[in-house]
């Protein structure tokens, strides 16, 4: 009867503590669950969701001269920064009065500190007296993320870089259709020989307004990117599924004037 009693009790002890090591190892899982946001961090794509913000200037023609230079300066301040990811500033070509920062950081502390910068505040003081208008700033929500190597993708020597951004202002509802278009085409995008780069993304400010930003090695492969047959999903809903025609209305095309690297 004791032998019976004494088997018992270890078989109720082996059993509990299968039972508590069961508890542990799900309770770690569903950590990982909903560190993810529903999905396993195995899952999860590299984790790429930097900060990012484009700012428009429309300068004045008697300051476009000072006001580039202290933008030029402040993107190459910027690129030397451990915590910026990408910095670049364009001006709209055949108007060089329009001048862009296109800036990607690690947080919103770096960005906001990289305001604090002498650099930056170059930029501030010209601007009381250089622009037409106020400077547009637009944060953005990067759509399937690059890395910050890939956003410095090697520009050769013999390219002769264009950037196309295009802002999309979708009809109410069909912002997930846009999506779902992009998500399709988008490896096809950036497979392209002539693609340096190419990203998705949604404003911060409104979850119907979007921007591609596309940078091509020139200007061939950018009209190669205009017959390239996946792109044709893209222009169908472009002609139908946003607010205002013609969609070539929010078509930006940039040329770089800073940091102009080459390999």
């Amino acid at each position: 009867m004791d032998s019976l009693i004494s088997f018992l009790r270890n078989r109720v002890v082996i059993i509990l503590t299968m039972l508590a090591l069961l508890c542990q190892v799900n309770a770690k899982g569903q950590g990982s669950y909903e560190a993810g946001g529903g999905k396993s961090i195995r899952d999860q794509p590299g984790n790429n969701n930097f900060v990012a913000r484009l700012t428009r200037y429309d300068v004045k023609p008697d300051h476009q001269t000072a006001f580039s230079k202290a933008v030029s300066d402040f993107v190459h301040h910027s690129l030397n920064q451990q915590s910026n990811v990408l910095s670049e500033a364009y001006y709209e070509q055949g108007d060089h009065s329009v001048l862009w920062i296109i800036e990607r950081w690690n947080s919103k502390i770096e960005l906001e500190r990289a305001r604090k910068s002498p650099f930056f505040k170059a930029i501030d003081s010209l601007a009381k007296n250089a622009l037409s208008k106020p400077a547009q700033k637009i944060d953005v929500k990067d759509l399937e993320p690059i890395s910050k190597q890939q956003w410095r993708g090697v520009v050769r020597k013999t390219d002769a870089p264009i950037t196309i951004m295009l802002f999309v202002d979708a009809k109410g509802g069909t912002e997930h259709n846009f999506k779902t278009v992009y998500h399709t085409a988008m490896p096809q995008f950036r497979s392209e020989p002539g693609v340096i780069t190419y990203q998705l993304s949604q404003l911060e400010a409104d979850s119907s307004q979007f921007v591609t930003y596309e940078k091509f090695r020139n200007e061939d492969a950018f009209q190669y990117h205009l017959k390239f047959p996946p792109i044709q999903p893209v222009i169908d809903y472009l002609n139908t599924s946003i607010k205002k025609q013609p969609f070539q209305d929010g078509l930006h095309k940039l040329i770089e004037f800073a940091p102009v690297i080459r390999e």
